[in-house]
């Protein structure tokens, strides 16, 4: 049995508890809706290690998302991870665009040209069917995090 890397791509679904305006570092104030957010991101160091940061409070302002999520009000449901040794995070954002209602742009983007990596959803099940379906689409398998 081939042992899988521990680098790969994930989404991160967000729960926004009400709505809220956060200074998101050089961005400036951004709102954000009452509802779920899913970030699209890559890591092909140690997928495991940056997941487990981004479910930490004790970790330092770095990325655009770190902002949200150390915000009282916001909290990970879910991530949706696949491994793969490919930035492959461009492709799952195309997708998930398309299902989504509205987009925080140039969120979490700023390496590459997509419109965005932040994507609104009004409710749970369609943040968490999107994301799955957007591997799938793509020809990879995703996990969940938590079950």
């Amino acid at each position: 049995m081939t042992e899988l890397p521990d680098k790969g791509n994930y989404c991160l679904i967000i729960e926004v508890k009400k709505d809220i305006n956060i200074k998101i570092g050089a961005k400036g104030y951004i709102n954000f809706n009452k509802g779920y957010y899913v970030y699209v991101g890559s890591a092909l160091g140690t997928l495991s290690k940056r997941i487990e940061r981004h479910l930490s409070d004790d970790k330092k302002k770095h990325w655009h998302v770190d902002y949200l999520l150390l915000n009282k009000n916001t909290k990970i449901n879910q991530v949706i991870y696949t491994y793969c040794t490919t930035k492959i995070e461009c492709d799952i954002s195309h997708h998930i665009n398309k299902d989504s209602s509205d987009n925080i742009e140039s969120f979490g983007c700023s390496d590459c040209n997509c419109e965005s990596h932040l994507y609104y959803f009004n409710n749970y099940d369609d943040a968490l069917k999107s994301s799955i379906e957007s591997y799938e689409k793509i020809g990879y398998k995703p996990y969940k995090w938590f079950n």
